[in-house]
């Protein structure tokens, strides 16, 4: 910790915070995240600051004497980091399909909060060891996660009339297009005959974003009334 104002060991601080919080900044801003370059920067700077105020309140901690005040340095960058959590919160987003976005990006200003309050208590080691590690994970696991087999989920909901094939049919065509079916879900008007298929299906990542062949045989089967199709990664 910081017990004299020197304001060299400050910059140097300051400098290491700034260049970490750049560097992972940068694979946010890259990504044209809500959360980039700048938003980093501050965030890790912010964290310093609060880091360096308290080393600097360090000599006037403790209780007088004759007072019954005594004061707690470490609630400041403690502060901190409760109010990231706030912060975080916000980069976090649930659409209305389901999909949740935005969890990286929040766990990245978390992470360069935490940078900030190593460097601004001068743990340069430590710093830089947390900085290595969030670079190896955000840019090294890119080229891990791309050697990987993805797949994407997608949805298709089917309208049938009375002449078209029934169930066998439809899983046998998605078995042989190589799509795994999650979830299926059925409904039939008793009155005319028309069946209703909600399905959640895995996807080959190959498969197109519109009309993969499976569709184009949907679509060609007689009894086929209405056909949707959304597909996304996983």
């Amino acid at each position: 910790m910081l017990i004299a104002a020197d304001w060299t060991d400050i910059a140097l601080r300051l400098g290491c915070t700034f260049v970490a919080g750049a560097l992972v900044g940068l694979d946010r801003e890259s990504r044209e995240r809500a959360a980039g370059l700048r938003t980093n920067i501050l965030v890790a700077l912010a964290a310093c600051i609060a880091m360096l105020s308290a080393a600097l309140l360090v000599p006037t901690a403790g209780k007088a004497p004759t007072s019954y005040i005594q004061l707690d340095v470490m609630r400041l960058p403690l502060g901190i980091l409760t109010g990231m959590g706030f912060i975080g919160a916000g980069a976090i987003i649930r659409r209305s399909d389901g999909l949740v976005l935005g969890v990286t990006t929040a766990a990245t200003l978390w992470y360069v909060t935490v940078m900030g309050l190593c460097f601004g208590a001068g743990q340069f080691l430590l710093g830089g060891a947390a900085l290595a590690l969030a670079l190896a994970t955000l840019w090294g696991m890119k080229l891990f996660e791309g050697r990987m087999r993805h797949q994407k989920e997608g949805r298709l909901l089917l309208r049938l009339s009375p002449q078209a094939p029934g169930e066998a049919w439809l899983r046998g065509a998605l078995e042989e297009a190589g799509v795994q079916l999650r979830r299926i879900s059925a409904s039939i008007e008793p009155n005319t005959g028309m069946r209703e298929y909600r399905l959640e299906l895995w996807c080959p990542r190959q498969t197109p974003l519109i009309a993969p062949d499976f569709i184009h045989l949907f679509a060609e089967t007689v009894g086929v009334e209405r056909i949707e199709w959304e597909i996304g990664h996983h």
